[in-house]
C-alpha cells in the first residue's frame, strides 16, 4: 500500500522548509512504522523505494521543480534502479534519508538516495528518472533550463556511466 499520509505530510513539511539549489542535498527524517516492516521486524526492502520517492518529492518541491511540472503538464517516471543494502532498519527505529540529484545524460536524471541510522549507512540507491510529456521524454537540458540551471549536470560521473553501460547490455525478455 502506498503511504499516502506520509506523502501528504512530506509535501506539507517541504512547503515550510528552506528552498534548495539543484546541487544541494535534501534530508528527511523518518521512522520505520508498523506498515513498513516485514516478518523480520525490519524495514521491508520495497518500502525503501517508497521512502526514496518521498525524498524525491521533498527535493523536487524545494528546488521549485514540482511547480514547473504542474505548469508544463509534465509527468515523472522512474526508468531504472540499482540498490545496495548494508544495515537493517528495525521496527520503530529512526533514520534519515538523503536525496541528491547527481547529473543527467541528456535524457535521464540520476538521483542518489542514502538511508542512515546512528550515523551509519543502511542503504544506497541510484535511481534513473525521466520527465515525460505527451510527446515522450522531455530532454533533461530543457528541464534544467526551465528551472534556472541551464548548464547544470551534464557531467556524468564514471560510476554512473558504467551503470548506464551495464544496463544497456542487459537483454530485455522477448515478448510473447
Amino acid at each position: 500500500m502506498y503511504p499516502y499520509i506520509k506523502f501528504i505530510t512530506t509535501l506539507v513539511k517541504a512547503k515550510f522548509r528552506s528552498k534548495l539549489s539543484i546541487s544541494e542535498t535534501s534530508v528527511i527524517h523518518l521512522r520505520a512504522g508498523f506498515t513498513d516492516i516485514d516478518m523480520f521486524m525490519e524495514l521491508n526492502h520495497a518500502r525503501y523505494f517508497n521512502y526514496m520517492e518521498l525524498g524525491r518529492w521533498d527535493y523536487s518541491y524545494r528546488i521549485g521543480f514540482l511547480s514547473l511540472v504542474k505548469k508544463q503538464n509534465w509527468g515523472i517516471a522512474v526508468g531504472g534502479v540499482s540498490a545496495r543494502y548494508r544495515r537493517r532498519i528495525p521496527f520503530l527505529a529512526k533514520f534519515s534519508l538523503s536525496t541528491q540529484l547527481i547529473c543527467h545524460d541528456g535524457r535521464w536524471f540520476y538521483f542518489l538516495h542514502e538511508t542512515h541510522r546512528n550515523n551509519k549507512i543502511c542503504s544506497s540507491a541510484l535511481i534513473k528518472v525521466g520527465i515525460t510529456s505527451k510527446d515522450g521524454l522531455v530532454p533533461a537540458p530543457m528541464v534544467t533550463k526551465a528551472i534556472g540551471y541551464e548548464n547544470w549536470g551534464n557531467h556524468v560521473p564514471k560510476w554512473i556511466d558504467a551503470w548506464i553501460e551495464a544496463e544497456s547490455q542487459r537483454p530485455w525478455p522477448s515478448e510473447t
